[in-house]
């Protein structure tokens, strides 16, 4: 009879409760990037997924199965995909956001969102489409 693979120790709840948090957090800031051209949404979904692994089994299901966002990270944790689709909606809207805080911001500031804008841009070109 084969044994099962060890169990991972349970984490405590505080540790459980900042997970789900920071999961939380990531995840609305990502549906808030739908709309608002400078946040990232792929990305900050990825890293809601990455917390409710640690936080929550059952969020962490409940956004593996979301019609909108399942299919998309599935293909990330088998694959490391990141779809063609998503990573060119990324792009132009991040390349808005950034173009309309260089147009807002005082003059020191007005270089941090493009900056940020192009690490995240350049991460997710190198990654596979398919």
């Amino acid at each position: 009879m084969a044994s099962l693979p060890p169990q991972p120790a349970q984490r405590p709840a505080w540790q459980r409760a900042l997970w789900l948090a920071a999961g939380a957090l990531a995840l609305a800031t990502g549906i808030v990037g739908i709309v608002l051209p400078l946040l990232p949404t792929t990305p900050l979904v990825i890293l809601a997924a990455f917390c409710f692994a640690r936080g929550s089994a059952r969020w962490e299901r409940w956004l593996l199965n979301h019609p909108r966002f399942g299919p998309m990270l599935r293909a990330w944790r088998a694959r490391r995909v990141i779809p063609w689709r998503a990573k060119l909606l990324a792009w132009v809207m991040m390349a808005l956001g950034a173009g309309w805080a260089a147009w807002t911001l005082p003059g020191p500031w007005r270089w941090l969102p493009a900056v940020v804008c192009v690490a995240v841009a350049l991460w997710m070109a190198r990654l596979p489409s398919r």
